[in-house]
C-alpha cells in the first residue's frame, strides 16, 4: 500500500470522529468534522443515514480508525497484532500498548509535535535521540527507562527554539512519561496502561476482525 497523500481531513469525516491528524487545526472551528460532519463524496450527507452497518463493517471501521490515528500501514498493523496475540493479558490492550510505544507517538505525547505525522517527520529527519543515540526510525519501540530527547544540534534550530518557550504546556503528557521541560526530554517510567490511552475506540472489535 502506498502512503496516503490525499487530504487527511477526509479520513476524519469517513470515520465520523476527530482523529487529530492536523494538529492544532483540529481544535479550531476550521476542523472538517465541525464544518461537515458527514462522509466525503457526492452522497456523503445521506450515506450514513441510509446504510445499515454489519458486524464486519463495524470491525473494519475500528481497525481503520486505529491505523489512521497512528499512521501505520496494513502490513505493519498486522505485525503488531501478531505480537499482541503472543503477549500476556488482553490482546486488544496489548495492541494499543505496542502502538503507543512507537517513537513517533512518544514524541507526539511529549508535546514536541502537534500531530503524529509531524512527530514522524522529526524522528526521520534525525532530530530525536534515545538514550544518547540518534534514532531515525519512527516505529522504534521504547521501553521503561529509555530517555527521549531532542538532539543537541537540533535544539539550535528555529523550530525548537520557538518550541522551548511553550514546551510542557502544549498538552499534558501521560503518566507513563516523565517530561523535563528544561531539557526537552522525557523518561519512560512505565508501560502505558489502557486508561492512559485517550482514544475513543473499541479494541475488541479489532480482535474480532482479525479472528474471523
Amino acid at each position: 500500500m502506498a502512503r496516503y497523500t490525499d487530504a487527511v481531513c477526509k479520513l476524519c469525516r469517513r470515520e465520523g470522529m476527530k482523529l487529530f491528524l492536523k494538529g492544532e487545526r483540529c481544535f479550531t472551528p476550521k476542523c472538517a468534522i465541525e464544518r461537515r460532519n458527514y462522509p466525503p463524496g457526492q452522497h456523503g450527507p445521506t450515506r450514513r443515514s441510509r446504510r445499515k452497518v454489519s458486524d464486519f463493517g463495524r470491525q473494519l471501521r475500528e481497525k481503520q480508525k486505529v491505523r489512521r490515528i497512528y499512521g501505520v500501514y496494513e502490513r505493519q498493523f498486522r505485525r503488531y497484532f501478531r505480537q499482541a496475540v503472543k503477549a500476556k493479558g488482553m490482546t486488544g490492550e496489548a495492541l494499543l500498548q505496542l502502538l503507543e510505544r512507537r517513537l513517533d507517538n512518544v514524541v507526539y505525547r511529549m508535546g514536541l509535535a502537534s500531530s503524529r505525522a509531524q512527530a514522524r517527520q522529526l524522528v526521520t529527519h534525525g532530530h530525536i535521540m534515545v538514550n544518547g543515540h540518534k534514532v531515525d526510525i519512527a516505529s522504534y519501540s521504547v521501553r521503561p527507562g529509555d530517555v527521549i530527547q531532542v538532539h543537541d544540534t537540533s535544539r539550535k534550530k528555529g523550530y525548537f527554539k520557538a518550541l522551548a518557550e511553550e514546551f510542557g504546556k502544549r498538552q499534558t503528557p501521560p503518566k507513563w512519561l516523565s517530561v523535563d521541560p528544561e531539557k526537552m526530554s522525557a523518561t519512560v517510567v512505565a508501560l502505558p496502561e489502557r486508561e492512559d490511552i485517550d482514544i475513543t475506540i473499541n479494541e475488541q472489535l479489532i480482535v474480532e476482525y482479525y479472528s474471523r
